[in-house]
């Protein structure tokens, strides 16, 4: 007996009209290959946070965790100074921005930002879904002040440092910025460990924003899905109704914890990653690329025929894998992960046959 096929649709209109987000490429463990496409640290984990993973109790397995994280919580109280209950932590700091979204956002409510940045924004407002405004960076990437309160938000998303760019917004402009928005401003940290300055000052100030960081980037923990808010109790209140049950399990929190406060080891790899991207860029200038300063573990750079594209697919039929952005603006651009001083090597002598 056959059936029928019908086109059913199981989904929401914006569900069905999205493209959805997409990641990087992650090729299979074990596999050779240079992987400077989606700026996870070249460096492995804290040695303490190791050590809590190898030696876990099966019981903090057995029951639900802490639907606060406290452990993870108190441990980024002490890092950084600030008060416990002004953290909420999240699956990654992903998982913050989609809270963020969920709670403040829908049809006629707007998410606005600043492009070219991090596309997820886009993705998350489509879910909801929720009014999209794009706004560009000018040139020199200043911050479009003006046109993002005009834009009136009820989410404001500002990467700094930016990806792809790599610039730091000054925090003053975020300051400025902060005290015209009548809605919430998402300050998205998830590079600041690679950056000269932070805004983490302003949610003293504002209680509008919240700063949004992650354990992916500096502290060599992409794997682990980890990351946090902080923000005055009354913007958390709100997010806390929102957030699922028990949203960190309990093996991110412990071992969390111990990274958070290997603070030494974290700093060690961090400036090891700033040589070599200082290395790098030079490396890439010298090729003909024009590459922007960056304030973060990844380059954005341009080859000197504007030919990305064609690059990217010689790069990953050499085994060499970046990112590349097929959108307008983009599209003669590669971002490139600052990888070990080998990897990058490797890079650069694939790139000599590639730009001559």
């Amino acid at each position: 007996m056959t059936h029928a096929i019908s086109m059913t649709h199981y989904f929401r209109p914006n569900v069905e009209a999205m493209a959805g987000y997409v990641p990087g490429e992650q090729p299979k463990p074990g596999t050779n290959i240079i992987k400077l496409n989606t700026n996870e640290n070249p460096y492995p984990p804290s040695p303490t946070a190791m050590r809590v993973l190898q030696t876990l109790d099966g019981e903090c397995l057995r029951r639900y965790p802490n639907p606060f994280a406290n452990d993870f919580r108190q441990a980024i109280s002490e890092v950084l100074e600030v008060p416990q209950d002004w953290i909420i932590v999240g699956n990654g700091s992903d998982d913050i921005l989609n809270i963020l979204v969920r709670a403040c956002t829908e049809l006629g409510r707007s998410v606005v930002y600043p492009t070219p940045t991090y596309v997820l924004y886009r993705t998350l407002a489509e879910i909801q879904p929720a009014n999209v405004v794009e706004i560009s960076y000018r040139d020199d990437f200043q911050l479009p002040i003006e046109e993002l309160v005009a834009a009136k938000g009820a989410v404001t998303f500002i990467a700094s440092p930016n990806s792809p760019s790599g610039h730091v917004v000054p925090t003053e402009d975020l300051q400025l910025l902060a005290s015209e928005l009548s809605g919430v401003l998402v300050v998205d940290e998830a590079y600041v460990d690679f950056a000269d300055e932070t805004a983490l000052s302003l949610v003293q100030e504002f209680d509008n924003v919240i700063i949004a960081r992650t354990l992916s980037k500096g502290y060599s923990l992409a794997g682990l899905r980890l990351g946090f808010g902080i923000a005055n109790p009354s913007l958390l209140s709100g997010l806390f109704k929102v957030k699922d049950s028990y949203n960190v399990d309990a093996i991110a929190c412990l071992v969390g914890a111990a990274a958070m406060r290997d603070q030494a080891y974290k700093n060690e790899c961090v400036a090891k990653v700033k040589v070599s991207r200082a290395k790098l860029l030079l490396d890439l200038k010298q090729l003909g690329f024009q590459v922007r300063d960056s304030q973060t573990n990844f380059l954005l750079a341009a080859p000197p025929k504007g030919n990305a594209g064609e690059i990217y697919l010689a790069l990953k039929e050499r085994g060499i894998l970046v990112r590349y952005f097929n959108q307008p603006g983009l599209n003669d651009k590669l971002r490139i992960t600052v990888g070990t001083e080998s990897q990058n090597q490797g890079l650069i002598e694939a790139l000599i046959h590639l730009v001559q």
